[in-house]
């Protein structure tokens, strides 16, 4: 941690995956049981795999794993990836990092929290209701919903919801260029699956960190 910022912000955006939990294991459980279901896939999907691409938009994480694909058998399985992905999730979850309940309930004492993620529809809302935080955060936005990138969904967020010194948090160099690129500044979690070239306003080692910071 590398500062006070207190009383700095009116309203925290979360990235999701590596920020507030970690699904990678049950994603790539679900996308290996959509491998197994074609034979066009070369490779076994793992939960390394998974973490390779987290924070890419879905849509190039396909393209990016796959590009050896026809677009019309990469777009087959990304849809049947994402049907397992919603399923298997539904059913078991991802691991919340520790604290994040009681942090959380801090911060929505005093600011206004919302989620933006590059994740497909139906995933912020899976997380939301198997973890009881439906009424924890004003709003989200996701790439499934408009196929928008990150930065435009953070924009989108900071009209809709009039927010005038918003901060994101997030944990790879994509979340750091999406905020910046939008005019929000960075609060960099090193917990998560990623590094950051920039400079963020702070650096938190673990999520608890943000009661003390915010």
């Amino acid at each position: 941690m590398t500062t006070d910022l207190k009383n700095t912000f009116d309203s925290i955006i979360f990235d999701l995956d590596g920020t507030l939990w970690d699904s990678t294991a049950n994603v790539a459980m679900a996308w290996q049981k959509a491998k197994e279901e074609v034979d066009y896939i070369k490779d076994d999907v793992t939960q390394q795999t998974v973490r390779s691409i987290t924070g890419m938009a879905y849509d190039a994480i396909f393209d990016k794993l796959y590009p050896y694909l026809e677009p019309d058998l990469r777009n087959e399985f990304k849809a049947l990836s994402a049907k397992h992905e919603l399923e298997i999730l539904n059913a078991k979850g991802g691991e919340l990092y520790p604290d994040l309940k009681p942090t959380l309930e801090y911060l929505k004492s005093r600011y206004k929290l919302f989620i933006v993620s590059n994740c497909q529809c139906g995933y912020i809302e899976t997380f939301l209701r198997l973890n009881d935080l439906d009424s924890t955060f004003v709003a989200h936005q996701c790439y499934g919903t408009k196929s928008l990138p990150k930065f435009q969904n953070i924009l989108d967020i900071v009209a809709d919801n009039q927010l005038n010194n918003p901060v994101y948090v997030g944990d790879t160099q994509g979340d750091y260029d999406s905020a910046t690129k939008a005019g929000v500044p960075i609060i960099f979690a090193t917990y998560g699956f990623g590094t950051t070239s920039g400079q963020p306003v702070a650096i938190i080692n673990k999520f608890s960190e943000l009661q003390e910071l915010l």
